[in-house]
């Protein structure tokens, strides 16, 4: 009796062991933290995603080390942002041995140029636009729905939804600063990162840093930086979480402006923070900016 009991057991586990197996979390890699909500935002449940520069991480300045190229090697997909973001990426991949699906997310976004110490260049901020994101939601969602055809269904739902809420943020953004005057939106941030957000929202983005934080500014642009503040009545310069703030808080002192507080640009908070998600991130950074256009008094 005792034997036929066993039977039916190993029976029983030779069946629903390769199901469970089947229904392990996808195993993915997003490059940042902001990239990396997105996909579990669509993939929900049937993935397990790692982020390689995690919350409060500076992208542009990250050393990659042997544990993320395990972590690679270990992915079924590998989401990147592209535009030239993770410039240290490529080389990651291509020494992690790792030969699977690599998803630039950012596929079909209309880059922005801009010119950094000289040089035209591409903008690889492109989140900071909302209507961008659709496109992300796009491309994250085809890749798991050919990764999971079992789960398609159940993916395609999770980035309707998520589409929907991204629009919704989209107006609510635009309706914050409709009835400031042009003349006032303006706003003094550490580095160049708000570029696609101010040209979608009429904004004047304005920081003693280029595009990525690696470039130390001149004692010569921080000095016309703050000249401009003072002319142009600008009294709130904003920190960034993943940026050293030292020359964004000497700025202030130096334009006789207040520090406004954090924004989220290239890396999202901690969970507990005020930032903890994609969307979550424009309701921390929208309000501060606002008031800080609010306070500019203009001729």
């Amino acid at each position: 009796m005792i034997k036929k009991i066993l039977a039916a057991a190993l029976l029983s586990l030779a069946f629903t062991a390769p199901a469970r197996a089947a229904d392990a979390p996808l195993p993915v890699v997003a490059s940042f933290s902001i990239l990396g909500d997105m996909v579990k935002q669509i993939g929900g449940d049937a993935v397990a995603v790692k982020t390689l520069v995690g919350p409060d991480s500076d992208t542009h300045t990250y050393q990659p080390t042997p544990d993320d190229a395990k972590t690679i090697a270990d992915a079924k997909i590998v989401f990147v942002n592209g535009l030239g973001f993770e410039g240290w990426v490529d080389r990651l991949i291509g020494s992690s041995g790792y030969t699977g699906a690599v998803v630039t997310a950012s596929n079909g976004v209309h880059p922005r140029s801009m010119v950094d110490d000289g040089k035209k260049i591409t903008d690889p901020h492109a989140w900071q636009n909302l209507s961008n994101a659709h496109l992300y939601v796009k491309n994250i969602a085809a890749a798991l729905e050919l990764a999971l055809p079992a789960q398609a269904g159940a993916i395609h739902k999770r980035a309707e939804k998520y589409d929907a809420e991204i629009a919704a943020k989209d107006q609510w953004v635009k309706a914050q600063f409709a009835h400031i005057p042009a003349a006032q939106r303006k706003i003094i941030t550490s580095h160049d990162a708000f570029g696609y957000f101010g040209a979608a929202y009429g904004v004047k983005i304005l920081a003693p840093q280029g595009y990525s934080t690696e470039a130390e500014p001149s004692a010569a642009d921080v000095a016309h930086l703050g000249d401009q503040m003072k002319s142009e009545g600008i009294k709130t310069v904003f920190l960034e979480n993943m940026t050293n703030p030292r020359l964004i808080e000497q700025l202030g002192r130096d334009a006789g402006a207040t520090v406004g507080g954090t924004l989220y640009s290239d890396a999202l908070s901690g969970a507990d923070g005020s930032a903890p998600d994609y969307l979550a991130m424009f309701d921390n950074n929208v309000p501060k900016m606002k008031s800080a256009m609010l306070e500019i008094k203009t001729p």
